[in-house]
């Protein structure tokens, strides 16, 4: 899921230049003000320039306002345009937030990517982010509008604490509420979920983008998990299968690689592929060798397979619970059944991989 707390601070960065020119205008005047607030501006957009290799536009815009209407303010000896500029900077904020709370254009995120790298958002996520946008544009709605009353209603003091420290003030609030509330959906979770296996959600390439337990990813193609799948072949070409139990909610009754099963959250591939090893085999030893990894999608599920070889003669000790048979197929045999509804989709796709990569190439490992 989303870090709400991560999101939101990512939202005040832009507003610091303001934040500095209270500060100083407090102590030193408008122009000292303006000059700190045009420093801060530029050394914060350079450091996340050499952070991130990005121009954050949004702290060059607040920045570059504060000069436009700090200039106007001095030329006209009225500082009313200064004080409704941090009104100004919170409705854009509040267009945005909107758009992304009560429509479907979810223009936040597409403007937040460099925090949200390779994150696609789910249904439930997408639900998330319109709930903690709406009450974020609520919040600030009501902050603008004390901003312009107070600008021209109330002391300067009054304005400054308003338009700067409340705004912080309101932030941590938020974050804490989003803390909060994260903690209480996080229990909530693991209390309906309980004992059940969790799986890290993943991107194509492997990156881990949340976790789900094994009742919501299988019969949510959306949600791809990573998985190890061992092929074994033995000194005369022929490759070691298992026929899956007819218990098995997905694949029932059909012959599939030697070893196959899930990667736990936060278990590492090599940690997974001998424990499913040891599992469905019996098999303790073994050098395994990387073959392939690539996406598998069904109407069921969608797997991130990690594929492996390990040569090997046996003997195998198959468990009765997972595994109805098993036996050493010739690549012959194989060929003529399939697309006969005898083998699962995925070794179907793996065996033409094996084919050209081990078989073909005559790989000798």
């Amino acid at each position: 899921m989303i870090d709400r707390r991560e999101l939101i601070k990512n939202f005040t960065v832009g507003f610091l230049p303001l934040l500095v020119f209270i500060i100083a205008d407090a102590f030193y005047g408008l122009t000292i003000g303006l000059l700190a607030a045009i420093v801060f501006g530029v050394v914060e957009t350079t450091i996340i320039y050499l952070k991130n290799r990005i121009i954050d536009k949004f702290i060059l815009f607040d920045t570059g306002l504060i000069i436009l209407l700090g200039l106007i303010s001095i030329i006209l000896q009225n500082d009313i345009f200064f004080k409704i500029k941090p009104a100004l900077i919170e409705g854009i904020l509040l267009i945005l937030l909107g758009l992304t709370a009560f429509s479907d254009n979810l223009i936040l995120v597409k403007m937040s990517g460099r925090y949200l790298k390779g994150i696609q958002l789910s249904g439930e996520q997408q639900l998330a982010m319109k709930q903690m946008t709406r009450r974020l544009f609520f919040v600030f709605l009501v902050h603008t509008l004390l901003i312009v009353y107070s600008a021209f209603y109330m002391s300067k003091e009054a304005w400054a604490f308003i338009s700067g420290g409340l705004f912080y003030v309101l932030i941590g609030i938020m974050m804490g509420f989003e803390f909060l509330r994260s903690l209480w959906q996080r229990h909530r979770v693991q209390k309906k979920y309980a004992g059940e296996e969790w799986f890290d959600i993943v991107t194509p390439d492997g990156k881990i983008t949340g976790k789900a337990p094994r009742s919501a990813v299988h019969g949510q193609p959306k949600l791809l998990h990573p998985v190890v799948h061992t092929h074994i072949i033995n000194s005369k070409g022929e490759i070691f299968l298992q026929k899956r139990s007819a218990d098995k909610d997905i694949q029932p009754d059909k012959w599939d690689a030697a070893i196959g099963g899930h990667i736990r959250s936060g278990e590492s591939v090599d940690h997974a592929l001998r424990r499913e090893a040891e599992e469905e085999l019996g098999l303790s030893y073994g050098e395994f060798v990387p073959l392939f990894r690539y996406v598998m999608k069904n109407e069921l599920e969608s797997e991130l397979v990690h594929g492996f070889l390990l040569r090997e003669e046996g003997p195998f000790f198959p468990d009765p619970h997972e595994i109805s048979e098993a036996r050493f197929w010739n690549r012959e045999d194989i060929r003529k059944n399939l697309g006969k509804n005898i083998f699962t989709p995925n070794f179907e796709k793996e065996f033409a991989l094996l084919e050209k990569i081990v078989f073909r190439e005559d790989i000798h490992l």
